[in-house]
């Protein structure tokens, strides 16, 4: 997989030349914002149980990652019914777009929810849970929203159905994305978001900026998330085959051992973020997988080592990779073997634009409060709205799930849960967010 380009930016000293207000525009006046909150809680109340029915049957009937048929259909209807001025539905497999074109004059923007669901089997107390069960890479699993995707489309219905309501007072267009394949499309296929991108997602019409929200297993309900700048990692996968000589257990001599290279590769892999890189630049490289053997007293011929890498840095990335190799060289030279390295470049750094979040943040502050608006530490978790933020600014928070008082296991574990309360918060931070971008943005002549 390649590197994505950078964002195209002006360079700061002439961002600085031209104003701030190229950047950062005005908020709307407060008696313009008053209302259009008044009108958006009023839309939310009529909407939000239908809403709520919406996300206990995508719960209920999970979809793995470009197998999210059901889920696109369901989207797709439900745009349909709200007069939406185009649907367009096959995008990267399964991947459905709607615009909604408001009877005012005005910019593009984005906003984004992923739909895919993942081979857990499901462990909570919820009626809706899913008991689904399928196929994946040759074994029987189960399948759940255990990170809380099934929120994330439910929201973003949500906020159709209330910006549709709203249309002729809009001044400009929304394009909203249902992606599938987030966590990634089953091996041997493409999918996720930067595939969406290579479709022209991001085209006819061309969105100014794109926004985008993920539940979170360690918030309340009420309060949302924000990270300026860096959020999420760099997610690149690795594969390693370490060769040796297979011999009987009581004879190493006669061998070449895989095993001791192995878990002495693994072992190194640590000094790279210890000893090789600068102390302040965040990275995780671990060893998920370590196979081979198949009998307690013979040596096997070979091993197999994966894991993933995580970073933040380009420059890291590198450096990472390319001291893999050098390990592995070393370790299999001294030890007789051969080695293979296959690494994947996966999603890169998910970046919130600085500008963009310095201008959305109050509307944020205002709709959900500034005491429930918490400022989290970047993640080294990955997530594919990178390739949309890569290409236009982007602006992209948490969103609690949890009662007070109440648990949730972690993302991607069976007893993740995300309360339905946390979808009207969802919405109402989502509306506003859109339409305080649309109203204050400045057209592109000035």
């Amino acid at each position: 997989m390649t590197d994505v380009p950078p964002k195209r930016r002006l360079p700061l000293g002439t961002a600085a030349m031209l104003g701030a207000a190229v950047l950062v525009a005005p908020a709307p006046p407060l008696c313009a914002q008053e209302a259009q909150e008044a009108q958006i809680e009023e839309v939310l109340a009529r909407v939000q149980d239908s809403i709520i029915r919406l996300r206990e049957h995508i719960h209920r009937y999970p979809e793995l990652g470009n197998r999210e048929f059901k889920t696109a259909e369901l989207v797709a209807n439900h745009l349909r019914s709200l007069n939406f001025d185009e649907v367009q539905t096959g995008i990267a497999h399964t991947g459905v777009v709607g615009i909604l074109r408001g009877g005012l004059p005005g910019p593009v923007v984005a906003v984004r929810a992923d739909m895919d669901a993942l081979p857990v089997t499901e462990d909570t107390p919820y009626p809706f849970k899913s008991t689904v069960r399928t196929t994946y890479l040759g074994q029987e699993v189960g399948v759940s929203h255990a990170c809380g995707h099934d929120i994330h489309v439910a929201v973003q219905l949500g906020v159709a159905s209330v910006l549709a309501s709203m249309r002729d007072e809009i001044p400009g267009t929304i394009k909203f994305i249902f992606q599938p394949a987030e966590e990634g499309p089953p091996p041997g296929e493409e999918g996720g978001a930067d595939l969406m991108v290579a479709e022209g997602v991001l085209e006819d019409p061309a969105p100014s900026a794109i926004f985008g929200l993920h539940s979170f297993a360690e918030m309340e309900v009420g309060k949302v998330g924000f990270t300026s700048g860096p959020a999420l990692a760099a997610v690149d996968h690795f594969k390693i085959r370490i060769v040796g000589k297979q011999s009987h257990g009581a004879a190493p001599h006669l061998g070449i051992d895989p095993v001791v290279m192995a878990s002495q590769a693994v072992t190194a892999f640590q000094t790279i973020r210890s000893r090789n890189l600068p102390p302040l630049e965040p990275s995780v490289v671990t060893v998920g997988i370590f196979r081979g053997g198949n009998r307690f007293n013979i040596i096997p011929n070979e091993v197999e080592l994966e894991g993933t890498v995580r970073t933040y840095n380009p420059d890291v990335r590198d450096a990472v990779e390319q001291r893999m190799g050098e390990i592995l060289a070393g370790i299999t030279a001294a030890g007789g073997g051969t080695y293979e390295l296959d690494y994947d470049r996966g999603t890169p750094a998910t970046i919130n634009d600085p500008e963009l979040g310095a201008r959305m943040l109050p509307t944020l502050e205002r709709v959900i409060g500034a005491e429930n608006v918490v400022k989290l530490d970047p993640t080294m978790g990955g997530e594919d709205f990178a390739y949309f933020a890569n290409e236009v600014p982007g602006f992209y928070f948490r969103l609690g799930q949890v009662l007070p008082g109440g648990t949730s296991g972690g993302h991607h574990t069976p007893d993740f849960q995300a309360d339905n309360s946390a979808v009207p918060v969802g919405i109402r931070a989502m509306s506003n967010l859109l339409l305080d971008y649309l109203r204050g943005a400045r057209p592109a002549s000035e």
